[in-house]
């Protein structure tokens, strides 16, 4: 099988809308999460989110495109360019070997509720001709292969929380068994409106905390719920051997993937972690590099089972004496639930971390889940010595996925 590189990144979230922006804050344990502005919260209980802020999409869109695309296409196509272009990439890739997926786990609902709105006010006939292709959730995989020029496969992958994850990792699988070269990979969600948090508040999935710094509180046991986030990861896989001899900058090398279903419930994750644990361990077998020296991010979601569940997988897939002994942390913390880009924005912290060698924190990690007793690293990153980094995405539905990564110049398999 072919070697995967993770040669170019781009991200848009509540952290910042680049990757300098996004990691300084990461690891300065910097709280992304603030009162909601996207929409009155006055018969809401849910006050906060992770909103994306200060975005223009004509950075990187023409005006007509910006007009007839959805907010979550356009976070994606500001992630897809920063990543091209920070990969060197473009102009070098045959088309027919060069593909995009991107993740998403509702698409266009900002553009379904607008549209919505104008069917019941205004008639039939005021619905937008683009209202169909803004919408529906492939349509950021299509913009940015149109923008890019990539003719090979052009896909989402929809699977809830893990969409990003899957994505990515089905990504990796086209360039190792050879049916492309490079690959535009990642995730883009954009649902912080009226419409979403009264779904997932009436499914009691929130946190009502009103305090942003005690609302994400990933592992801790005064945990209630996620908090909503949005924005958009991409990376740029490349194979191996091919952007080594072009000279790219290389991230990381991508080694592993596991992708499951728990089979159980359409929210709640199993109650022995089978599927996410299953997932791990995949992603960890492909690596096959005997190492404590481990970063594991985690899905991390803040919610009463999740976490538990999550800690669960973790022991059985690494086992406990090894999950004992590495580093783990929730970003979601800081950033909140990207929902179908948390998976695209968490590889990238994966990346950077190995290249940095340091351990975003857990920050609001103050008062430990007896049932969850690993080391989440608290409060402050830590510098750390790492060889291989792991992220986890479990979704609605029971999607379970987990990327690897492995330092470049670390140990070999």
């Amino acid at each position: 099988m072919k070697r995967v590189a993770v040669t170019g990144i781009g991200v848009v979230s509540p952290l910042g809308n680049d990757t300098k922006t996004f990691w300084k804050n990461l690891t300065n344990g910097v709280c992304g999460i603030g009162p909601i502005t996207k929409f009155d919260t006055a018969d809401y209980k849910v006050k906060v989110a992770g909103e994306v802020r200060d975005f223009d999409p004509r950075t990187y869109m023409e005006k007509l495109d910006v007009m007839h695309s959805d907010i979550y296409t356009q976070f994606a196509m500001a992630a897809a360019c920063q990543a091209v272009q920070d990969s060197g990439v473009e102009g070098t890739f045959e088309p027919e070997r060069t593909g995009v997926y991107i993740g998403t786990g509702i698409g266009g609902i900002d553009t379904f509720m607008k549209e919505h709105k104008k069917l019941l006010e205004k008639g039939p006939k005021r619905v937008s001709p683009y209202f169909i292709p803004m919408m529906i959730a492939n349509m950021a995989s299509g913009m940015i292969a149109m923008r890019f020029g990539c003719k090979g496969p052009a896909l989402p992958a929809v699977s809830a929380c893990a969409s990003g994850s899957n994505a990515i990792g089905e990504a990796m699988r086209l360039i190792r068994h050879g049916y492309c070269d490079v690959m535009i990979a990642g995730g883009a969600e954009a649902t912080v409106n009226a419409l979403a948090a009264a779904g997932f508040s009436t499914m009691q999935a929130l946190s009502f905390s009103e305090d942003p710094l005690a609302a994400s509180l990933p592992f801790d046991l005064r945990r209630q719920g996620f908090v909503m986030g949005e924005g958009a990861g991409v990376l740029i896989l490349e194979e191996y051997d091919r952007a080594a001899a072009r000279g790219a900058h290389i991230y990381a090398e991508m080694t592993g993937y596991g992708s499951t279903c728990d089979a159980y419930h359409m929210t709640a994750p199993h109650p022995e972690a089978e599927g996410g644990a299953r997932a791990i361990a995949d992603a960890w077998r492909e690596t096959g590099i005997d190492t404590d020296k481990v970063y594991y991010n985690a899905h991390g979601t803040g919610t009463p089972l999740n976490d538990k569940a999550e800690t669960i997988a973790v022991k059985k897939a690494l086992g406990e004496e090894r999950a004992r002994r590495i580093l783990l942390s929730s970003t979601k913390s800081m950033t909140g639930h990207m929902l179908g880009a948390a998976g695209a924005a968490e590889a990238i912290v994966c990346v950077k971390a190995l290249e940095e060698q340091i351990v975003p924190p857990t920050i609001g990690l103050t008062e430990p889940d007896p049932d969850c007793d690993l080391d989440y690293v608290p409060l402050t990153a830590r510098k750390a010595e790492l060889e291989v980094a792991l992220s986890s995405s479990l979704g609605f539905g029971g999607h379970n996925a987990c990327l690897a990564f492995k330092k470049i110049g670390g140990a070999q398999a």
